[in-house]
């Protein structure tokens, strides 16, 4: 009796000299829809579904393959007398090979245009079905998902007239994971448009886009997968120059980016250990280069550098006076690019700025678990200020406010943010008490020289009064914060003492 192999792909690539060499090694081939008519037109010769279950297929395709003689012919197991009875029994022939891979249900429903019953008519019923029965048997069947293992499969026939029992069970691991990352998606979706906020199990699926050199220390490791294609996203980003990205540098690179979709205006974000060291608005790319640049012309070497709109040459003529590890932009101009890539090992990426299909949830690990929250998205223009004191903060003031405060937001617990003039001049991050942060936010900024018109954030609300008082000394002269302590009063005494404005925005940005 030959051997009989099903073959039903959606994804055609290398399908036709691979049920080629099938047809050679004695394999008879059952086929389905588009496939079967693709092999047939290519002179492969196939037996239809239909003709091996003796019943019609039904529904528009719905209903074909999940029938007895089908899962019957996968399932059974070829050293067990009772099944190879049943199967005489009920004229069912095994098949020993099915190469299937599924609707593309990801890919419609990522078309903005897709109707909700478009996407339920891509969920694929009998490719699941076939691929978990051949996955479950593979002791006996050989299992196909994936175009890329079409030559280990024919190389072993070839060899030895079967694949190995390794070969199998590797198949059969990576069609679990892939029905598992196929439901995950339609679970996910169905689950957003029924607006679960909290499922009883939370299902999520990434693609291995790449392995790490190492992970955060040289004896870890580490690999790299992404999810949702989305904008300003180090997952979906091309790397267009430069060495290997390692993990440090995509968990910076992320920090620049989610801080630089906060911004429409010309910016510049340089981190530095995921926390920002430099931010720079300006009307153009240079000019918010040089004031993300002046703000902290030290913690920059070394950084990774983002920037919401395309490197001019003269801006890369600036930039690569300066160490930097990564430059992410929209694009690079031609010639911005060439005097760059000059550099060998200086990262340079693009990244899409869309900011439509980004996503509603963030997931961080803890030992044995999984914690989930909605991103915190409020920004300065979602706030209803309130200001406190006598003195009103002006126009400049409010600008700086603004600035320092959105930067704040993703700034590590206690933060402290300085700015003046349109840029950051001083940053207290991951500090045990606010006062410290303060200190070192405010030594910052007096090292450059600066010591009078100086804005400073708070990520939570002062407890006291020390840090009103602190900043005086330091030539503070607006202060923007929460509010919401029991002893707000106290804080707002000494500003109305000290001649300094307060504004409260009744909004924490802890981030830890």
């Amino acid at each position: 009796m030959k051997r009989r192999a099903i073959i039903s792909v959606s994804n055609k690539e290398g399908i036709i000299p691979f049920a080629e060499k099938l047809v050679k090694l004695g394999f008879e081939i059952i086929s389905t829809g588009g496939t079967r008519k693709a092999l047939e037109t290519a002179g492969i010769p196939t037996i239809s579904i239909s003709d091996v279950t003796g019943f019609p297929e039904i529904m528009d395709g719905r209903v074909k393959t999940l029938h007895p003689k089908v899962h019957g012919g996968l399932l059974s197991v070829r050293t067990n007398g009772e099944h190879i009875k049943e199967m005489e029994n009920n004229n069912i022939q095994p098949i020993d090979m099915v190469v299937v891979n599924l609707y593309p249900f990801k890919q419609t429903i990522e078309k903005s245009e897709t109707t909700f019953e478009e996407a339920i008519e891509n969920i694929d019923i009998g490719g699941p079905s076939m691929l978990r029965s051949a996955a479950k048997n593979h002791a006996f069947v050989t299992v196909i998902v994936d175009n890329a293992d079409y030559d280990i499969v024919i190389s072993e026939l070839e060899a030895d007239g079967n694949t190995t029992s390794d070969t199998r069970r590797r198949l059969a691991a990576k069609v679990f994971r892939h029905t598992a990352a196929y439901d995950t998606y339609i679970a996910t979706y169905l689950t957003e448009k029924t607006n679960d906020k909290e499922p009883e199990n939370l299902t999520l699926t990434f693609s291995k886009k790449q392995s790490l050199r190492y992970g955060e220390n040289p004896h870890q490791k580490a690999a790299f997968y992404a999810g949702k294609k989305q904008g300003f996203s180090v997952a979906w980003a091309e790397q267009l120059h430069g060495k290997e990205l390692s993990y440090n540098n995509i968990q910076d690179a992320d920090a620049a980016l989610q801080i630089l979709r906060e911004f429409d205006a010309p910016t510049m974000v340089a981190v530095k250990h995921k926390n920002p060291c430099g931010v720079g608005v300006g009307n153009s790319a240079f000019e918010a280069w040089t004031r993300a640049y002046e703000a902290d012309s030290v913690s920059i070497f070394g950084g990774i550098v983002a920037s919401n709109r395309e490197i001019d040459l003269p801006t890369a003529e600036a930039m690569k006076q300066v160490f930097l590890e990564i430059i992410l932009a929209p694009s690079f101009s031609k010639d911005a690019f060439e005097h760059l890539s000059s550099k060998k090992n200086i990262r340079l990426m693009t990244f899409s700025t869309e900011k439509d299909n980004a996503d509603e949830n963030m997931f961080v690990s803890v030992a044995g678990g999984l914690l989930c929250q909605s991103l915190d998205s409020k920004k300065f223009d979602d706030y209803e200020l309130q200001i406190v004191t006598d003195k009103q903060p002006n126009d400049e003031e409010l600008a700086n406010l603004k600035l320092a405060m959105t930067i704040c937001k993703h700034v590590r617990s206690n933060a402290i943010t300085v700015a003046s003039n349109g840029k950051i001049v001083g940053i207290g991050a991951g500090q045990m008490n606010r006062v410290g942060a303060a200190h070192i936010a405010l030594e910052e900024a007096k090292s450059k020289g600066i010591n009078n018109n100086i804005c400073l954030a708070s990520d939570a609300f002062f407890p006291f009064d020390d840090v009103v008082k602190m900043a005086k000394e330091y030539g503070v002269t607006a202060i923007i914060q929460p509010g919401g302590s029991v002893r707000d009063e106290d804080s707002i005494k000494a500003c109305n003492e000290l001649g300094i404005s307060m504004v409260f925005t009744g909004v924490r940005h802890f981030k830890h």
